[in-house]
């Protein structure tokens, strides 16, 4: 690649066969690259102070020839900190954005969207160890929001501080979100993690850790406005949505099925629930609209108190719960390791109640059975057998 360093607002541009890589460190270089970008592009900011509210739109690589744009110093990523929004890109593909900081905005951290084009959504979009922290604090607004968005991942990335969602998806296909944490804060209303809905479909949520205080850990599903829906005619908020090898430790209810369609919950490590450990909600009653139903969840650890949990599972009305498939989970009440068994919505098959894992935690940060047995469930599990093919996202 070329390399053009740019130090002032007047761009220099430079390309091959190959593409171009252009260095900048300040508001108006960047500004001018991302103007000037085509595919092949790897735009590189120094570490620093930026202005925030960054726009960029119609940003187009291809699959041999992504735009680029990164931070380009890994350890010290250039920090964009107040205002409305951090970054938006619109309309964009074959793109991108990785080793960023974001602070302080009164909306969203991060936006992807269509551009309200939803006939030709944005697509093939990577979100790389970005920080986003200290969005909102209060009210519908995320540390990254999504709409509109196809075959994407969001991977490495940390969201602390959130006022609606850690990452907000509707009408989101066919994506991955990975090795992210998400961090509740006190002083941020944080209703949900992750949460897919307004049509929303084939999403693995994956190796991912929640901790602090957040209202629903995923929310599988959720409520959203027709005219919002991608498509337009899908009659369920979000259908084949996959949670697996996650840690989740405290959360009012770590796993919220919300108008959902097909949902599979598996070898997930779920710590010190606050009140719930399931939802099974349906927040959107149109006409012929499916009711909750056809999840599973199966494999998972779960280490509760009854003094915080007294409904395992919370059912709204208009769902169905019968359709619910719950299968060699283990359960373990710290405080009382007698009253371990759930009551569930339907039978359990070949459940396990009673047995202390004995969890330690590793030096990489996650929760490690040390009872021979309970290394069959949760998180730890899921990672030594690394089957992605089994899930319904794509990795890429």
């Amino acid at each position: 690649m070329n390399k053009i360093a740019i130090a002032l607002p007047i761009l220099l541009a430079a390309s091959s066969a190959f593409g171009a890589e252009v260095l900048v460190n300040d508001d108006a270089a960047l500004r001018a690259a991302l103007r000037e970008a085509r595919p092949g592009t790897t735009i590189r900011i120094a570490p620093g102070q930026y202005r925030p509210g960054v726009y960029a739109a119609n940003l187009k690589g291809t699959e041999a020839r992504r735009i680029v744009i990164e931070g380009a110093d890994p350890r010290d990523p250039p920090r964009f900190e107040g205002g409305q929004g951090g970054w938006h890109l619109s309309d964009c593909a074959w793109l991108t954005l990785r080793n960023i900081a974001v602070r302080g905005q009164s909306a969203n951290g991060i936006n992807v969207d269509d551009g309200g084009t939803y006939d030709s959504p944005a697509h093939h979009i990577v979100l790389e160890n970005i920080q986003v922290a200290d969005v909102g604090p209060k009210g519908n607004f995320d540390g990254i929001k999504m709409s509109g968005v196809d075959d994407f991942v969001v991977r490495g990335c940390r969201v602390e501080g959130w006022g609606g969602e850690a990452v907000d998806m509707v009408g989101c296909h066919r994506g991955l979100i990975e090795q992210c944490e998400f961090a509740g804060k006190p002083g941020f209303s944080q209703a949900h993690g992750p949460q897919t809905k307004g049509g929303s479909s084939q999403i693995t949520i994956r190796r991912c850790r929640f901790q602090g205080d957040i209202g629903r850990g995923v929310n599988l599903g959720g409520s959203t406005g027709r005219a919002f829906f991608r498509p337009n005619d899908a009659l369920y908020e979000a259908k084949d949505i996959t949670v697996e090898g996650c840690t989740l430790v405290g959360t009012q209810a770590p796993i919220a099925y919300v108008g959902v369609d097909g949902a599979v919950v598996r070898y997930n490590t779920i710590l010190y629930p606050e009140k719930w450990v399931i939802r099974i909600l349906q927040e959107t009653r149109d006409p012929g609209f499916a009711p909750c139903r056809n999840g599973r969840f199966e494999h998972n650890l779960i280490v509760f108190r009854r003094s915080e949990v007294q409904t395992f599972v919370n059912i709204g009305p208009g769902t169905a719960p019968e359709t619910f498939r719950f299968a060699e989970n283990l359960w373990y009440c710290k405080d009382r390791p007698q009253a371990s068994k759930p009551q569930l919505p339907v039978a359990e098959q070949d459940g396990l109640y009673g047995r202390d894992p004995r969890l330690e935690k590793t030096a990489s940060g996650q929760w490690k059975p040390q009872e021979p047995v309970a290394a069959r469930y949760g998180a730890t599990a899921w990672s030594e057998r690394d089957r992605p093919e089994e899930s319904s996202g794509r990795t890429r």
